[in-house]
């Protein structure tokens, strides 16, 4: 193995997915030993720092802090989990992704202070945690923005104390580290809230679990629904929130995102919290630009979104409900083994006139015989079966007709192979 100043992104890569026995191993102690060690506990990361939980809209939610920071001229850096195509993508700075080798120069500095005695193990997630913190701690935004990857108290991000905790919905996923108990779900996830620092709660309908923890901490509560709202639909709506100092405020005619309004309420809620003073000019240009791949990403007739359980599930069927369409609508699924396939089915059902099964190689991986198993079993009509994203993409594509359209979903791996084969097709 090259030493660690010759290692290139790729090497470091291989590297971290070797020096820890699991790959999820949930836990502060160890992360924040060497956090501390690198400085990163010493001083702030940025001016301001936002940190979002929940088990969907975390990363259309970034998303949209993010465009709303940049729009109204703060410098940025947002850090997200996990990637769709390249790694480079979950660190991004003044709204691009880092290039390699800043990335390379926070692995080293990571490998620095954890290889000092005694040698501290850290997982991939963590240590790639650390680089991006490290790289962000270099450049001292004005607002970074920090998505939690799993759960929330013990998540290695949770290393970092926020200024405004966002949590968007508590749903069940990730059962084998988590949990069924949704109350115990919202506790964990509002490990992430701090005494006396404000707590966005974006979602109406979030366990009892996470308000009675933020009342324990002191932490003052602005709920959607109750602080702040909004009213319209997709063409055109208003929101209304509430100032960091406690007083009323509202934005009108904003535009449609293209992404869930609860999480662009919250996002709005969320910087206002931050003391940012929203400017309705600058809102309405970050909302209509914001982009997000993976997520209701149109391609032509291919509609592309990660969405891999149910509560991710109906909120598709809705938005597909929502745009007729003259042909027929086709769902590309692949979705891993520890996944809800039959809530996730059972959610778009609605919304769907046939399915092409597709499988997911790997130790998680489900094939396209066990969904389409499933999907049978519900009446539903398979149309066909394939080994992979780009083999069932690839049939799929010579029988589109010219009205139809195409949602591919249940997994970050299904969206970014069929991503993959698109780009290969039209090179």
């Amino acid at each position: 193995m090259p030493s660690p100043s010759s290692r290139t992104l790729d090497a470091w890569h291989g590297y971290l997915e070797q020096v820890h026995p699991v790959g999820i191993d949930l836990g502060l102690d160890r992360v924040a030993e060497v956090a501390r060690r690198m400085g990163l506990l010493q001083k702030r990361l940025a001016s301001r720092i936002i940190t979002v939980a929940g088990t969907n809209g975390k990363g259309s939610t970034v998303a949209m802090l993010e465009a709303l920071g940049r729009a109204h001229g703060l410098s940025t850096a947002a850090y997200t989990s996990p990637h769709l195509l390249r790694y480079n993508e979950r660190l991004r700075l003044d709204g691009d992704d880092a290039d390699d080798a800043t990335l390379v120069a926070g692995f080293e500095a990571v490998e620095t202070a954890r290889q000092q005695a005694p040698v501290v193990s850290l997982t991939y997630f963590e240590a790639g945690t650390l680089a991006a913190f490290w790289a962000i701690a270099q450049r001292s935004p004005d607002l970074a923005v920090l998505e939690v990857g799993l759960g929330g108290r013990l998540d290695a991000v949770n290393v970092i104390d926020a200024d405004v905790a966002v949590i968007t919905t508590i749903a069940l996923d990730h059962a084998d580290f988590l949990g069924s108990d949704l109350e115990g779900i919202g506790r964990e996830k509002a490990g992430i809230l701090r005494s006396s620092r404000p707590a966005i709660l974006g979602s109406r309908a979030l366990p009892e679990s996470v308000r009675g923890v933020a009342e324990g901490l002191g932490a003052p509560v602005s709920a959607l629904g109750e602080a702040f709202t909004w009213q319209g639909d997709s063409e055109t709506w208003r929101w209304q929130g509430t100032s960091a100092s406690g007083g009323g405020l509202s934005l009108d005619d904003l535009p449609d995102p293209g992404l869930p309004l609860d999480n662009a309420a919250t996002a709005l809620q969320a910087l206002a919290a931050a003391d940012v003073a929203l400017d309705p000019a600058c809102c309405r240009r970050a909302l209509r630009g914001v982009t997000l791949p993976g997520r209701m990403q149109w391609l032509g007739q291919w509609c592309l979104d990660v969405g891999h359980n149910p509560h991710a599930a109906t909120y598709l069927a809705q938005r597909l409900a929502a745009l007729p369409s003259a042909g027929r609508t086709w769902v590309l699924l692949g979705m891993l083994a520890d996944k809800d396939a039959d809530g996730v089915i059972a959610a778009l059902a609605p919304a769907v006139d046939a399915w092409v099964a597709v499988g997911l190689a790997g130790e998680r991986g489900r094939s396209a015989e066990d969904l389409a198993h499933r999907l049978q079993a519900r009446g539903e009509q398979v149309a066909w079966q394939a080994d992979s994203p780009e083999a069932g993409a690839a049939w799929l594509s010579e029988r589109l007709a010219a009205e139809d359209r195409v949602l591919v979903c249940g997994s970050f791996f299904t969206v970014a192979a069929v991503l993959t084969w698109r780009q290969q097709q039209t090179a």
